[in-house]
């Protein structure tokens, strides 16, 4: 096991080892890909702020990706933020692309991770802070033994939100009502994920296929599967665990959890928490960035020179892929819109191809009113002044991240929660739009067209501003995040 930076191993005086036991020591373990990262890492900031001790745990390949691509210059003097690596079970892969995830999550299924974890624990239990608790993520259910085996508490962090928790615990009563298995492949279009399910507490007539994508499994004892029935049923095993939303945006849901399980905080949005540290407390832990994939800022000049409002910003994550065809649907929407768009395309964002290209007839189309990036800082674009739309796959933390900026939203789901978030995106919060999953460029075209310029594009930037400010709300320091937050606190620190 390498150490990125080992613990000073000393002997202790006895008022030495008395102050040590009285400091909180958390150990914080995020799923190993680029949301989930980051949702840890902003948590990890803020419970640092309140005086906590944090070792931040990633896999040895998200730790190299993560050096190289800026995110962890220095942490200068800051001896109680460390950083720890451990491996992820897998065989070695291209450095530069996201790992193969299905394969990833059976690793933690099948706990390959829980023995270095294990090791890891007793190597900081050998120096000069006893770890006091663990901060999970809820997709890494192996961490529960190795807290249990020490006997000490267990919190975990969802980096979704409540309904897609609420759609992942779902899972195993829509097998035991025999919803699934499907029966066949011909089951996924002609209308049975259609079929309305109105027995889950807290989502009235939600459809089949609104639930999390691996639900749509034709085996079933589809591995995967079940790794995300045992992530959510496990989490009745730890002490506490932690949503990152807030109150107002899933009231209802938030209270059917919270029925369920012993202790619920929601805890959202992250980034307004990180606002309000201190400066005093960010010194040093300024380098910290929360990103795999080096960051292209030359995008914010291009932004500066455009209108207020007047730019569509696309992004379809660090996971989604899609077939070159796709890639050509959307870019001739786009281009047919007329309205000027940021667009990130990742090198690994086409499926089975090394380079991507729109071709010489669509870059002449777009000149002067499209840019194409690699990755950008996504929270500086969407806050932004000229951007004022922004098209997404539906991951947790670009609908959070679009909500906090007031900036609405058209929706393309690729799989995972990214259905179920754009179905309360669109639906419930009103602050978005759903793109058909057989993208069409006429779709892209007038969906962009009502996003920037319709009535309904307005109704939706309204919404999405009325969201904004009641997030503000729970994140003030007598809202119900930031009280919420102190009760976290409290929790790990006794």
């Amino acid at each position: 096991m390498v150490l990125t930076q080992n613990f000073i191993r000393t002997s202790m005086d006895s008022s030495t080892r008395a102050a040590a036991e009285k400091q909180a020591h958390v150990v914080c373990i995020p799923a190993p890909s680029q949301s989930h990262i980051k949702g840890m890492l902003k948590m990890a900031r803020i419970l640092h702020s309140k005086g906590i001790f944090i070792t931040f745990v990633n896999t040895e390949f998200n730790h190299k990706r993560f050096l190289k691509s800026g995110g962890l210059q220095s942490l200068g003097d800051v001896a109680s933020f460390r950083f720890e690596t451990i491996p992820d079970g897998l065989p070695p892969s291209d450095a530069d692309k996201t790992q193969d995830i299905p394969q990833l999550l059976v690793s933690i299924f099948e706990k390959r991770m829980l023995p270095p974890f294990q090791n890891l624990l007793a190597e900081l239990n050998a120096g000069t802070y006893q770890v006091t608790s663990i901060l999970s993520d809820g997709f890494m259910p192996f961490t529960a033994d190795a807290a249990h085996s020490l006997g000490i508490p267990i919190v975990l962090l969802w980096t979704i939100s409540a309904c897609a928790f609420m759609g992942f615990y779902q899972f195993k009563n829509v097998l035991e009502r025999g919803l699934v298995p499907l029966k066949d492949e011909s089951y996924l279009t002609n209308g049975y994920l259609d079929t309305i399910i109105d027995w889950i507490p807290g989502m009235p007539d939600i459809r089949l296929g609104d639930l999390p994508s691996h639900v749509r499994i034709m085996d079933p004892v589809d591995t995967l599967f079940h790794y995300f029935v045992e992530c959510t049923q496990r989490a009745a095993d730890c002490t506490a665990f932690v949503l990152q939303t807030f109150d107002d945006l899933e009231q209802e849901l938030v209270n059917v959890i919270s029925s369920m399980f012993r202790t619920v905080f929601t805890i959202g949005p992250q980034q307004l928490l990180v606002d309000q540290i201190p400066l005093d407390r960010k010194e040093g832990l300024k380098s910290i960035g929360y990103s795999l994939w080096e960051e292209d800022k030359t995008c914010l000049q291009w932004l500066d020179s455009k209108e207020a409002d007047s730019v569509v910003y696309v992004n379809f994550g660090s996971i989604t892929v899609m077939s070159a065809e796709q890639l050509l649907e959307f870019g001739w929407g786009l281009a047919n819109s007329n309205c000027c768009f940021l667009w990130i395309i990742r090198p690994d964002l086409i499926m089975g191809e090394s380079a991507v290209t729109l071709g010489v007839e669509f870059m002449d189309a777009v000149k002067n009113r499209g840019l194409i990036s690699s990755w950008c800082p996504q929270e500086d674009v969407l806050n932004h002044v000229s951007v004022g739309g922004f098209l997404t796959h539906g991951g947790w933390n670009s609908i959070i991240e679009s909500i906090i900026a007031g900036v609405p939203m058209l929706c393309w789901p690729f799989f995972g929660d990214q259905t179920i978030n754009c179905k309360f995106m669109s639906d419930e919060w009103g602050c978005g739009l759903e793109i058909p999953n057989n993208v069409k460029r006429d779709d892209v075209e007038k969906l962009v067209r009502l996003l920037m310029d319709g009535a309904e594009g307005k109704k939706m930037r309204n919404k999405a501003t009325e969201w904004k400010n009641l997030a503000k709300k729970a994140c003030a320091p007598d809202g119900s995040s930031s009280l919420n937050l102190d009760k976290l606190v409290l929790l790990l620190k006794n």
